[in-house]
């Protein structure tokens, strides 16, 4: 899509959502709960006379065009006591009436849920993705929020299945349980990406990631390094998992769930306050997960326990303690890795392979131990109305130890189409991967003259220390034929062999790095209706070398990292054209040059930092009293400073690099989350991707990099709630993901090979109540067989049901 279409579909949104403008007055407010909590999502309305709006993340609300009169002003929400006040306005004046609930935050948060009016599933802001409270229409950045209420009615368990619910956002590889990494793998804007944030700082979990503490996930998107670095974060952006908190009365809940291939699954969330005054509170998550598997072998065991506690001083201080402590034993996920073109096996898709979808190819025993365990600080404290410090501290260690078994495909050499499996190994021994994060915020909102500004001033120290150590051996080449026994690959067969031998290979990797930023980011209000961010980050990184298969220096290097919004808002709070310029960098080290004043030399070289830029353009919309938030936009990522294969032949021949590759990545995506009517409720999104290298080996050079995902991606999911008498709290919901072919090789010398596109269907139904919740859900609805991968291959979940009961106190 060019800008000027972009520009068209804008001007036709903007015409259909126009009103004419009527003088009046406004009135503005907050609504709070019996325990001063903001109420967020009620409807403040003018009683009879049709014009409302609907609380904010702050309980803020506005009424604008308000003709001259007495109204009687009323808070209400399905399930909760109306609350009334005389107003009267005059002239285009603002009036303020401020609203105090019988209700606590517990209690309003349970109306809110069955309350189906209500655009369940939107967020309308975010103190995060600008490490400040911002309104996503204020925003120039594009971000997605996947809520809890949306969690809870598709029966989420995992990060894994929350992700589905992301637009632009495709999962590609199982997590490894290695130490150090950060659960799945997944694709945004054509770069890979790991969920390794957590309230905006470092907090890796090494396997499947459990949502049992999980009040929201954002995708953030672009190149983000100059809020968030660029260590845990990818070119295409980032997945911030924001936590549940302790709030100040009693209550939780404690679900049973079990489904197909012997799931099972416990879990408990008990918020208490510690002593009489409310201001200490202790809130536990925790879950038991079991699971087995669709194929022959498997199964994986997840313990996970999130403990949070609260203190309040006074209403100026608050400090908060978290800790996330993981425990994961199971069997790798199979993967299929490709060293030869896939023609040479008879097939360019991999629904054409002779391989079995629901055989494992492997025996007992390949089992692997996965520990994380996160610890986090912060200190709030606000130092006068316009200006608060937060000091926050974050420690990740994580720990692998056991079997990691994996596949690659082989002709026989005689009969095209008769393939092999050569079954291998590599293992991981005591590995850890240790993160430490400090981080410095000042906030303020205060005006210079008329104009308002929204500053963070960040100080930040991230180290990174590594000690891994991977090693294997291939164990066999099997037959891919029925009838055969595939147990002889096991923990046992493997223990035997590292016994009697050395391993194939071993690859150490360690080393530490630490990184100290400063940045800074200001949201400049022109006008009430248009402002700009400015931002910019400095990175003075340490790597204090170590080994990557072989001995590496260690290095010093220095980064800035830009960043610029503009945002103007035709329609105030409905409609907003945003432009963002986003940055981010990646530290390549020392590579071997080639010499040319020598032909049999190599020499050692400095790399320049590998910088991505974005710029980005489109419209937000929060029409209709948020009924529909949607966000369209266009953006364009160029990559540069790309080592590769040096093109000088002599070169090439001594494996030599060169840094002047390219690569760009351009698409269009469309976020929408609505409420057309009463009790139903539509979250759909749409992602296009045109990723290709522009300056890289011939080999590859202008086709799409085979990590790069399907080009199209699409989700969507329905929801209808009940709200007659004797229905009330009934509910079902359908929905699922779309992804075009993904070429897992692409190349002049390997040929195309292609996981095929998919369509997944899934439906849930449940019976909310306020005391419980019986749920249940079907995934797979159509029983499809579809892979993720990039370069490789891996057979997703068959149709599997869950029943889900839950228990409120």
């Amino acid at each position: 899509m060019n800008i000027g279409k972009l520009l068209y579909v804008i001007v036709l949104m903007l015409a259909a959502l126009s009103t004419q403008a009527q003088s009046g007055g406004t009135i503005r407010g907050n609504v709070k709960t019996s325990d001063g909590n903001p109420a967020e999502a009620v409807t403040v309305s003018l009683k009879g006379k049709g014009q409302g709006a609907i609380t904010n993340a702050k309980g803020d609300f506005s009424i604008n065009r308000v003709k001259a009169g007495t109204y009687q002003l009323q808070v209400s929400a399905i399930g909760l006591k109306t609350v009334e006040q005389t107003v009267t306005v005059t002239g285009t004046e603002t009036v303020t009436v401020d609203f105090a609930l019988l209700e606590n935050a517990s209690q309003l948060t349970e109306v809110i849920v069955n309350a189906s009016r209500i655009n369940r599933f939107s967020r309308s802001s975010s103190d995060y993705v600008s490490k400040m409270p911002l309104k996503n229409l204020e925003n120039p950045q594009v971000y997605n929020t996947i809520g809890k209420e949306l969690l809870t009615e598709q029966l989420v368990f995992s990060v894994d299945d929350a992700m589905r619910n992301a637009p632009g956002v495709q999962k590609m590889w199982e997590a490894t349980g290695r130490a150090g990494d950060g659960g799945s793998y997944y694709n945004t804007r054509g770069f890979i990406v790991q969920s390794q944030l957590r309230n905006g700082l470092a907090g890796n979990v090494t396997s499947d990631i459990d949502a049992v503490n999980l009040e929201k996930l954002e995708t953030i998107k672009g190149p983000s390094a100059t809020l968030f670095g660029s260590a845990l974060t990818s070119y295409g952006g980032l997945v911030n998992r924001v936590t549940k908190k302790p709030y100040e009365t009693f209550g939780g809940e404690v679900t049973l769930s079990a489904g197909s291939y012997d799931f099972q699954r416990a879990s408990l969330d008990v918020n208490t306050p510690l002593n009489q005054s409310r201001n200490l509170m202790l809130r536990v998550n925790t879950a038991f997960n079991h699971e087995g598997t669709f194929q022959t072998q498997g199964f994986s065991r997840r313990f996970a326990l999130a403990p949070s506690l609260l203190f309040k001083p006074n209403e100026r201080l608050s400090i908060q303690l978290d800790a996330e402590i993981y425990r994961i034993e199971g069997v790798g996920k199979q993967i299929f890795f490709f060293y030869v073109p896939g023609y040479t096996l008879g097939a360019t898709r991999a629904d054409q392979l002779n391989v079995d979808y629901r055989n494992s190819y492997m025996g007992s025993g390949l089992t692997q131990q996965s520990r994380s365990t996160n610890l986090f600080g912060q200190v709030n404290y606000q130092i006068s109305p316009s200006f608060r410090s937060s000091t926050n501290i974050s420690t990740s260690h994580s720990f692998s130890d056991g079997f990691g078994p994996y596949f690659y495909i082989i002709p026989d050499g005689k009969t095209l189409g008769t393939n092999l499996l050569v079954r291998a190994d590599q293992s991981t021994r005591n590995s850890t991967n240790d993160v430490f994060e400090v981080q410095q915020l000042f906030n303020g909102d205060f005006r210079l003259g008329s104009l308002r500004n929204r500053i963070v001033v960040g100080l930040d120290y991230l180290h990174i220390n590594s000690n891994q150590l991977f090693f294997g051996s291939t164990l066999d080449t099997a037959p891919i034929t029925a009838g055969y026994d595939y147990s002889k690959f096991s923990g046992a067969a493997l223990a035997a062999l590292y016994a009697s031998k050395a391993p194939d290979f071993t690859y150490p990797l360690s080393g530490i790095k630490d990184t100290y930023s400063a940045f800074l980011s200001d949201v400049l209000n022109l006008t009430d209706q248009l402002s700009v961010l400015a931002a910019l980050r400095v990175d003075d990184f340490h790597n204090k070398g170590g080994m990557v298969g072989t001995e590496v220096a260690g290095y010093n290097q220095t980064a800035f990292s830009p960043k610029f919004g503009l945002v103007y808002q035709p329609l105030k709070d409905k409609v907003s054209l945003f432009a963002n310029y986003q940055n981010s960098f990646n530290n390549q080290g020392i590579y071997n040059a080639y010499d040319v004043t020598s032909s049999d030399s190599l020499t050692q070289r400095f790399a320049k930092l590998e910088q991505a830029n974005q710029f980005e353009a489109g419209v937000k919309l929060n029409a209709f009293s948020g009924r529909l938030t949607t966000t369209i936009s266009y953006y364009d990522i160029k990559v540069k400073n790309l080592l590769r294969t040096d093109p000088n032949p002599l070169a090439a021949a001594k494996f030599a690099q060169t840094q002047d590759g390219t690569q760009v990545s351009r698409g269009v995506e469309l976020d929408v989350v609505a409420n057309p009517f009463t009790g139903f409720n539509v979250v759909a999104g749409f992602a296009y991707n045109d990723s290709k290298l522009t300056q890289a080996d011939a080999d590859v050079n202008g086709r799409r990099p085979t990590t790069a995902s399907s080009p199209v991606l699409a989700n969507l999911w329905l929801s209808y709630r009940f709200n007659t008498y004797g229905l009330r709290g009934l509910g079902f919901g359908f929905g699922g993901n779309y992804a075009s072919d993904n070429k897992i090789q692409n190349s002049i010398s390997m040929g195309e090979f292609i996981l095929p596109a998919y369509t997944v269907l899934n439906a849930s139904a449940f019976y909310d109540q306020r005391k419980f919740r019986i749920s249940a859900k079907v995934d797979n609805l159509t029983n499809q067989h579809y892979w993720i991968g990039y370069t490789t291959m891996n057979a997703q979940k068959l149709r599997n049901f869950v029943g889900s009961v839950a228990f409120k106190f």
